[in-house]
């Protein structure tokens, strides 16, 4: 169904509001809020490059500006840095813009992951290509998408990215219908939004994360807005393997963190905090003094 191109691109969405998190996003991006002391895009995309792509597309919209400088270069605040003997802080400051090449488009409104990947899609060309969230973290290694890479290089067909939920958390999520071929494997046959617990296909949640090839595009294009106004890939899942084509599910090795929830949000500043190389024993040291 597709060849063995290597995949070099990522789309990241990061146009919504980030409603979750109001009024702490009235004026700067989710994706901006910082984990220590890196942004969450910024762990996103280290994921990316840690995969072996080194081609981010940015899917942004109004407001978003931040992250766009975010990745810049910043040649004055390196030049102070160096000017105040901060030779390892201006070293990193320069590895943000220099660890990928970035590209950017606007997306006009929010209308979903769905309207992102279709926006980005005259910059993707006729590739494959991965597809993570701008408010989504795995600690994993390999990282999660080097995982999902693995499962398309061995497939050679599109992959999502797939989750274990309790069976009582099945209604809130998009839930896959499908057989397990293998290990933390599924080929995947279609989806199932948000059902009732006794009905769901299967306990294997899907995450926003994806491997992508050209064919799919025309089935996403296909699919009609949700009642919310926006477009979920996952809904182009069915149609596209009637339409003959295969698609996989893989389990991510790793500890999920939603950023764009607030629980999800405090779990990753928790989780990395305490891995943090500078503070992580004094943070642990504080949370074992805290009477609760």
């Amino acid at each position: 169904m597709c060849g063995m191109n290597k995949v070099k691109k990522v789309i990241i969405p990061v146009g919504g509001f980030g409603t979750r998190f109001l009024p702490a996003t009235k004026a700067q991006p989710k994706e901006m809020l910082p984990i220590v002391d890196k942004p969450v895009i910024q762990y996103v995309v280290e994921e990316a490059v840690k995969s072996g792509i080194k081609e981010v597309v940015l899917v942004t919209g109004k407001g978003k500006r931040a992250i766009e400088d975010h990745f810049d270069h910043a040649a004055e605040l390196e030049a102070y840095l160096e000017s105040r003997g901060k030779s390892e802080l201006a070293r990193d400051v320069r590895n943000i813009s220099s660890m990928a090449f970035f590209s950017f488009v606007r997306q006009k409104e929010p209308k979903g992951i769905g309207d992102a990947i279709l926006q980005a899609r005259p910059l993707v060309g006729n590739e494959p290509v991965a597809l993570t969230p701008g408010d989504d973290i795995f600690d994993a290694n390999p990282p999660a998408l080097k995982q999902l890479i693995r499962v398309y290089e061995k497939y050679k067909a599109p992959v999502v990215a797939l989750r274990r939920v309790p069976r009582e958390e099945i209604h809130k999520y998009g839930i896959i219908a499908g057989k397990k071929i293998g290990p933390r494997t599924w080929r995947v046959t279609g989806s199932v939004e948000k059902p009732k617990p006794e009905k769901a296909p299967s306990d294997m949640m899907i995450v926003a994360k994806y491997i992508l090839v050209p064919k799919f595009f025309e089935y996403l294009a296909k699919v009609k807005p949700a009642d919310n106004g926006e477009i979920y890939p996952n809904l182009a899942i069915e149609k596209y393997v009637k339409g003959g084509g295969r698609f996989y599910g893989y389990e991510i090795k790793g500890d999920y963190y939603d950023c764009g929830d607030k629980l999800g949000y405090m779990k990753a500043v928790v989780n990395f905090g305490l891995k943090h190389p500078e503070i992580g024993k004094q943070f642990r040291q504080y949370l074992k003094g805290l009477n609760i």
